[in-house]
């Protein structure tokens, strides 16, 4: 196995490490079942002595090689795939939370992140409080009697960076867990298990895919962590990750870190003119160094627009932006924060973390940055009451 830390991201991802015959991709291992040959060698299996796959539920090549795949990537000793981010973020804190427990929680988190955590969660007695990132920075006790830090960086809708070694380093003093959803920046763009976070959660499903066309998630650790998630949420949820599903991600993880600079390229294109134009009057979107270990920006950004500007006439006026919910890949979307804030129910994440009706968020996919920003200008002009 390379070493993930020393060797360049792009060579890694890009290495082969395929199947038989010199073929430069790892085949699709399309079953259910692993047979075996004798009794002996089954009886071996089944006391832990050998690790030869038995059942695709709970191990199949095809997804041992994205999940090899993954940990390099993200300079883990190892992790596992799920069907879903949602399956892989639920998994992970089940394994590790027990009635009585407490989670701090960024806000501004997922909305199904947070509805996991206020639907589920707190009815089975997890206690769930919820901070901004600066109280986790600042308040060095914060996290005292807390078992599990939640944290995305940046957060959801309104992009607040954090500070993860310091967090970190908050967590050890109190024997907290960190887990960090890592979708945004991915890591080309930052390393959380470097800076001291503990677990590493992706919705594969966005950049690391790429191309709009998988439901995956991924948990990125210590072998000491991934292995409690592996012996206990991945065999009793079933959330696995389906071969098929697995060979997409390792074609999506060849052509990251190309994609990211692409995306980060026209992020920054983007924030330059935004903040210029008149009808604009906050953006969220934190670029490289914002925070230590942050060393890119993705293309996944909010803006808050002016009063002047009527919002479903502008989203309907954009003619290379699809309205779309997900992000994270080849296509450019638009979200209007006015939508999501009209979503009926009390487990309502926008309402409740204060997002601003005047928020749009944006997924820069990979078309022309100028044609996109002649789009957008084009129907802010449009939009104009």
């Amino acid at each position: 196995m390379h070493d993930p830390v020393s060797l360049d991201l792009a060579t890694l991802l890009a290495a082969v490490n395929g199947g038989p015959d010199g073929s430069v991709t790892p085949p699709i291992v399309q079953t259910s079942l692993f047979a075996f040959d004798n009794y002996q060698q089954f009886v071996d299996r089944m006391a832990g002595e050998t690790t030869q796959p038995v059942y695709s539920r709970v191990q199949n090549p095809t997804v041992a090689a994205f999940e090899n795949l993954m940990a390099q990537a993200e300079a883990g000793e190892a992790a596992v795939g799920f069907a879903s981010g949602m399956a892989a973020i639920s998994s992970t804190v089940l394994a590790f939370l027990r009635p009585g427990d407490r989670i701090a929680c960024i806000e501004h988190v997922y909305p199904d992140t947070y509805r996991l955590f206020e639907r589920m969660l707190r009815p089975f007695g997890v206690e769930i409080t919820y901070h901004p990132a600066e109280a986790f920075e600042r308040n060095a006790d914060l996290l005292a009697g807390v078992r599990m830090a939640y944290l995305e960086s940046p957060s959801s809708l309104v992009f607040k960076p954090i500070n993860l070694p310091l967090v970190a380093e908050h967590a050890r003093r109190h024997d907290a867990l960190t887990v960090i959803d890592n979708s945004w920046a991915t890591p080309v763009f930052q390393r959380p298990l470097t800076l001291g976070i503990d677990l590493v959660v992706h919705s594969a499903s966005k950049y690391i895919s790429g191309h709009s066309d998988t439901v995956a998630g991924v948990v990125a650790g210590s072998a000491a962590l991934i292995g409690r998630i592996r012996d206990l949420t991945l065999p009793l949820l079933g959330g696995k990750l389906a071969p098929f599903e697995a060979w997409l991600l390792i074609r999506g993880l060849r052509t990251l870190e190309v994609r990211m600079q692409r995306h980060q390229s026209t992020a920054d294109y983007f924030v330059t003119r935004l903040a210029a134009h008149p009808l604009v009057t906050a953006i969220h979107s934190p670029g490289p160094n914002t925070v230590p270990g942050l060393t890119g920006r993705a293309g996944l950004m909010s803006v808050e627009l002016d009063d002047r500007v009527d919002i479903p006439r502008f989203v309907d006026s954009l003619r290379h932006f699809r309205i779309g919910v997900s992000w994270g890949g080849f296509e450019s979307l638009v979200l209007p924060a006015q939508a999501t804030l009209s979503q009926q129910g009390k487990y309502n994440s926008a309402q409740r973390f204060g997002v601003s009706s005047r928020l749009v968020r944006f997924s820069l996919g990979l078309e022309s940055p100028t044609d996109l920003w002649a789009d957008m200008e084009a129907a802010l002009s449009k939009s104009v009451a």
